[in-house]
């Protein structure tokens, strides 16, 4: 009986020990996501206004056309899987994951993909099912996401996008509600799309110089930044999703702990009782003697 008490005080102390590293991620990823939160709420107002503005000048003329911007026949598909470097973030990455295989196996015959994995999770993701990289190498995604870095991999579409090796590139993500709620979300990068009805705000803009012009260096501008708010809505998911799965993680720890210390005290009580009983027993032979 001591020795069951022995290794139930073990386990007791070995899930306390767990319960403050669940507890000290759960404060670490609350802390995370209020500052992504802020720069995605930041960020947004500038994407919509950058949207607006391309819009604008698509708008312009009817009959306007732009590599970028033109669609074309379906036949190979790009896609970008915004995913995470850490894991211990619930269904985080697996319903990114998911949602590729998935867009993967609806794909009609005849039309090919390639995939650009960022996060190490979506790389060994792709490489453990032997999907076709766009590039094979991991795109780290740091907490504080450097601009740079997403300008580089934009670079990197673009110029495969222009040598049509793909027609459409697609981008899947988790996209930040609120945080309990973060929904996988997928979206087309490439062509740009806009809405050339923009009868409300043909009058708002003046532009100095040819439509096409203008275009050729505003559109990768926005293309960059709109896949940046993309892995920046990731980043707030991801700390959300960490943060309430460690905080059901540190939520079970204590049920576990509750339960353990239970089982540890009538394992105890059994125990002196024993003793009490041996020890009275004992007595009672003595007296009799």
């Amino acid at each position: 009986m001591a020795g069951q008490s022995r290794k139930v005080k073990t386990r007791i102390v070995a899930t306390k020990k767990t319960a403050q590293i669940t507890k000290a991620m759960n404060m670490v990823s609350a802390s995370k996501l209020k500052s992504a939160e802020k720069a995605i709420k930041d960020y947004r107002p500038f994407i919509a206004k950058t949207h607006e503005i391309v819009a604008n000048l698509a708008s312009r003329d009817k009959g306007f056309s732009h590599p970028l911007m033109d669609k074309r026949p379906i036949k190979n598909i790009c896609f970008v899987a915004i995913s995470s470097d850490k894991g211990l973030a619930g269904a985080f990455n697996s319903n990114v994951c998911k949602e590729l295989t998935k867009s993967i196996n609806e794909l009609e015959d005849g039309i090919g993909y390639t995939v650009l994995p960022i996060g190490q999770k979506a790389y060994a993701y792709t490489k453990k099912h032997k999907y076709q990289l766009l590039e094979d190498k991991i795109i780290n995604v740091k907490d504080d996401v450097e601009f740079i870095i997403i300008a580089e991999v934009i670079r990197t579409i673009v110029r495969n996008y222009l040598l049509e090796k793909f027609d459409k590139v697609v981008v899947i993500y988790n996209h930040y509600v609120n945080t309990l709620v973060q929904n996988v979300a997928t979206s087309v990068l490439l062509p740009v799309e806009t809405n050339k009805d923009l009868d409300k705000t043909m009058s708002t803009y003046e532009f100095d110089g040819e439509v096409k012009t203008i275009l050729d260096t505003a559109l990768p501008i926005y293309i960059e930044n709109t896949i940046y708010s993309y892995i920046l809505d990731s980043k707030a998911s991801e700390h959300a999703s960490r943060m309430n799965s460690m905080k059901s993680a540190t939520d079970n720890a204590t049920e576990v702990i509750n339960n353990l210390e239970l089982l540890y005290n009538r394992a105890r009580q059994i125990a002196i009782t024993l003793e009490l009983t041996d020890i009275i027993g004992g007595a009672s032979v003595v007296n009799e003697n």
